[in-house]
């Protein structure tokens, strides 16, 4: 699995962080969502998709 975010996108709402925080983090200085690990293990799966599924801008996208 790889996981990706459109910075484009993101404004840095969390739900990730929350879902998935072995995953996601927030920056501190500019408060959007960083990638701490781009390839998680298939236990970390499921809470990927859903965060992807319930981030409120598409900002994530998740691979293989």
């Amino acid at each position: 699995m790889k996981v990706k975010v459109d910075y484009g996108r993101c404004e840095g709402h969390a739900v990730c962080v929350g879902l998935a925080p072995s995953v996601f983090a927030i920056g501190d200085e500019d408060e959007q969502v960083r990638i701490i690990n781009d390839t998680p293990d298939d236990a970390e799966r499921s809470n990927v998709i859903l965060a992807a599924k319930r981030c409120p801008t598409i900002a994530i996208t998740v691979t293989g």
